[in-house]
């Protein structure tokens, strides 16, 4: 997971991406962040404790049916492709080894 990261601080503020790795509950974030990422969250460790009412909190902040598709099929991929480079040892590229949290420190590519 490590590797997400890095690529987020490229494209964004990397005291923001340390808020948000560090605990995105307590990050600045917009009530349509926190509701995705407590679905994906959710979806990520208890799958089969997910209920048509987990929908809710992603409509009332104003996801569509199709952005609610959208954020189940992200969180289902990178579920799915994190298990399978667990599951087959994979190991990261050397440019992708370092910390998600590397605040301030630039990174090649």
């Amino acid at each position: 997971m490590q590797h997400h990261g890095a690529a987020l601080r490229r494209l964004t503020d990397h005291e923001w991406v340390h808020a948000v790795s560090s605990d995105w509950r307590t990050a600045d974030l917009s009530a349509r962040d926190h509701a995705i990422l407590a679905y994906a969250e959710k979806l990520t460790l208890t799958p089969a404790d997910m209920v048509a009412e987990d929908l809710a909190p992603m409509r009332e902040a104003g996801l569509t049916d199709e952005g609610i598709l959208h954020a189940c099929q992200i969180t289902s991929y990178f579920n799915y492709i994190n298990r399978m480079a667990d599951g087959l040892g994979v190991t990261l590229e050397p440019d992708w080894d370092e910390p998600i949290y590397a605040v301030g420190k630039e990174t090649s590519g």
